[in-house]
């Protein structure tokens, strides 16, 4: 066990180990309060603020009447319930595809399906009428993906070959050379580090192309990107035909907990007994299920979160450029880039103590070099909230001389 107090120590003396504070009441609000000090938090992805919404909490609270607090068992078990089956139901209804599958967190969703997709786990039962197989496939995957896509790659077993962000010619380039019979090009649709958008309708092309699967992970633009929120594919009017999965996280935009991917009733069908994070665990807790039916319900309304989203979003984006720090990508994931790992811890600490909470993202979360500041706003903010965090990083900017 020496390894792991030499590590712990280097770590720690390098500034690698991530202070995690424990925080009062909501961690999802605006408003934090970390010890006795109230800060306001650019750090939530509740981007709708749906974890706060009173009758989504409602709707909590009912579950918790109805059916406890867990389900017992896993689906295939005794805890299937009826919520998690209409909650299954709204959300295929909500991204426009025929079905979907729940589970438990979106981490178990990319690890669970893309093995699924690649490698069927019954080659060996039924060889005669299933194709596919361990070194018989290969996935194009995008350099920033996030890790749960990756993990879900490295347990397919398939040949991983890694294109450049965003760079479409690099991934038809390596399509040609190493595309085989079961190929699968996946993708981010909103990367969570850079808040930048995949070219899906040009990934697309090329897996018509070259007869290539696609799948995107919708997690951070479920319930934002597109007029009703549907995500990537309604950003480019992209048919739900066209990508043979969609895999989407509960835990964002719908503000509860959870994952599925959603595509045809086939497919769904077939990772209801294939996806090993689906059969071998618990599922959504039925009053969270409950919780997340009223989300999708709110966010395929016309409430105008999103427009409040995106009118922060916006706000800040512009008035941060202005003042001259260079914020990277188009979304409501607004990084901050920094360069310096030093400096941005630094610039985090410095808000720490302006009572504003923006933790910073280095190596090895992001290349050595490119550290920044991620700042997420949601519709809950208000506007005087981001005019202290932009007068507080003009004057930090300043005094470290990045302006």
């Amino acid at each position: 066990m020496n390894f792991i107090e030499q590590f712990l120590n280097n770590a720690e003396k390098r500034g690698l180990y991530t202070e995690i504070f424990s925080i009062k009441k909501s961690p999802t609000s605006p408003e934090i309060k970390i010890g006795q000090k109230t800060f306001i938090s650019f750090s939530s992805n509740n981007y709708l603020g749906l974890a706060n919404n009173n009758k989504v909490k409602k709707a909590v609270i009912e579950g918790v009447k109805i059916y406890g607090m867990g389900s017992g068992g896993s689906r295939l078990l005794s805890g299937n319930t009826k919520v998690q089956e209409d909650l299954e139901t709204s959300i295929a209804t909500f991204k426009g595809c025929q079905s979907s599958i729940t589970f438990a967190t979106g981490y178990m969703a990319n690890v669970g399906a893309i093995p699924a997709l690649m490698n069927n786990p019954y080659n060996k039962y039924f060889p005669k009428y299933l194709s596919g197989g361990i070194n018989k496939s290969t996935i194009f995957s995008d350099e920033l993906n996030h890790a749960s896509i990756i993990d879900g790659c490295r347990l397919s077993k398939s040949k991983i070959v890694v294109y450049k962000h965003l760079d479409v010619e690099d991934l038809e380039k390596k399509v040609r050379k190493y595309g085989k019979r079961n190929s699968l090009i996946v993708t981010d649709g909103i990367f969570s580090m850079d808040g930048d958008i995949a070219p899906l309708d040009k990934i697309v092309n090329i897996g018509k192309k070259y007869n290539v699967k696609i799948m995107v992970d919708d997690a951070h633009a479920s319930g934002v990107l597109g007029n009703k929120g549907k995500g990537t594919l309604e950003y480019f009017n992209i048919e739900e035909k066209e990508v043979d999965a969609v895999m989407g996280t509960f835990t964002k935009a719908f503000g509860g907990v959870g994952g599925f991917i959603a595509g045809n009733a086939k497919l769904i069908k077939y990772l209801r007994i294939a996806a090993r994070t689906y059969i071998f665990t618990a599922p959504i807790a039925p009053p969270i299920a409950m919780g997340l039916l009223e989300s999708i319900k709110i966010a395929s309304g016309e409430e105008g979160l999103r427009d409040k989203l995106w009118n922060n979003a916006d706000y800040l984006r512009n008035k941060l450029t202005d003042i001259g720090f260079k914020i990277l990508g188009q979304t409501h994931i607004l990084p901050i880039f920094i360069g310096e790992e030093e400096k941005a811890i630094t610039f985090s600490k410095k808000l720490f103590q302006k009572g504003i909470y923006a933790p910073s993202v280095r190596w090895p979360a992001v290349k050595k070099g490119s550290a920044r500041l991620r700042v997420t706003v949601t519709s809950s903010h208000v506007k005087n909230q981001l005019d202290r965090l932009i007068e507080a990083c003009s004057q930090i900017g300043e005094e470290l001389k990045i302006l």
